[in-house]
């Protein structure tokens, strides 16, 4: 049985990812920071029953990750991108080779649209995903790598989960559109390629692949789809820029930063150039299908899937 080792199955796309790829026939590990934290989708009694084996790796201590893959026997991983990293994830893809690991699916962003030694620094989330696929480039070489961007991801309506629960949301720049594209969905495609790779087939055949949805919806369907959805009565204020930051800052609790690029995805999608216009997204929207070999999830689905995120 191919065997694989998937960090950080405790989010959305790790655990699709794990789950996916033992559907698949594969062995799988589940390599942890904290080893106690549930895996979404698996009960104890699933993980047992499916073979699941959990192993402890922290991405800021690369001794862990060598012995993590040591225990696995692990050839082939899944990763995702440690933004916080301050070396790019150099350290640990050296660890991950070091300790047998012959190819990565590495968790990347669809922000990146051009070649990654060109994006520029003022793309702050583009640019530290391109830096962490240089250093695996540098480390795995062009084919020991297939680097998954996704689009928009649909788990960021949670961003208005405070004011969606009191029933009154302030947008700046409403009108603008994203494709909400499901983290499950998004693993589920990492998890399939990691599985065919660790039974030596490549699905992919260049170092990367673009994921989005086919939907294109403007903020404010989204919190009114949620709305519907949630069977919420949501009033939705169109409001200045500051309000709207400070609605994100202080009842949503995001960081300052974060509520800043939040608003900057959301005016580039409406007065300047968004992604969706990008031709690399019409080239992207039937991959979902082509690799899970399904429709994939429509935001309306995944909101009716994750309710209890919206109220907890």
């Amino acid at each position: 049985m191919a065997t694989v080792i998937v960090f950080g199955p405790s989010g959305a796309v790790g655990s699709a990812a794990a789950r996916t790829a033992q559907q698949q026939g594969a062995k799988v590990y589940l390599a942890l920071r904290d080893t106690t934290k549930p895996v979404p989708g698996l009960t104890r009694e699933a993980e047992q029953d499916g073979g699941f084996e959990r192993v402890r790796a922290d991405f800021s201590q690369p001794e862990t990750i060598t012995t993590a893959v040591a225990q696995s026997t692990a050839k082939h991983a899944f990763i995702y991108t440690d933004l916080t990293s301050t070396d790019h994830m150099r350290a640990s893809f050296t660890a991950l080779q070091a300790a047998g690991i012959e190819s990565v699916v590495l968790l990347s962003s669809f922000g990146i649209q051009e070649d990654i030694r060109s994006v520029s620094s003022e793309h702050r989330i583009a640019f530290l995903h391109a830096q962490a696929e240089i250093s695996l480039q540098e480390v795995f070489g062009p084919s020991g790598y297939v680097a998954v961007r996704p689009g928009f991801y649909a788990s960021n309506a949670l961003w208005w989960k405070a004011p969606i629960q009191t029933g009154h949301v302030k947008l700046a720049w409403p009108n603008g559109a994203f494709d909400w594209i499901s983290p499950e969905d998004i693993g589920g495609v990492c998890g399939t390629i990691l599985a065919h790779k660790a039974r030596g087939i490549d699905l992919v055949s260049d170092s990367f692949v673009n994921l989005v949805s086919p939907e294109k919806i403007s903020v404010r369907e989204m919190i009114e789809t949620t709305g519907r959805v949630l069977g919420k009565e949501i009033k939705v204020s169109e409001v200045e820029e500051d309000e709207a930051l400070d609605s994100l800052v202080n009842e949503s609790g995001l960081h300052e930063g974060i509520a800043r690029s939040v608003l900057g995805f959301c005016r580039s999608a409406t007065e300047g150039y968004s992604f969706l216009d990008s031709p690399l997204y019409g080239e992207a929207v039937g991959n979902i299908q082509k690799y899970l070999r399904r429709s994939p999830r429509r935001f309306h689905e995944w909101v009716e899937a994750n309710q209890e995120k919206f109220s907890a």
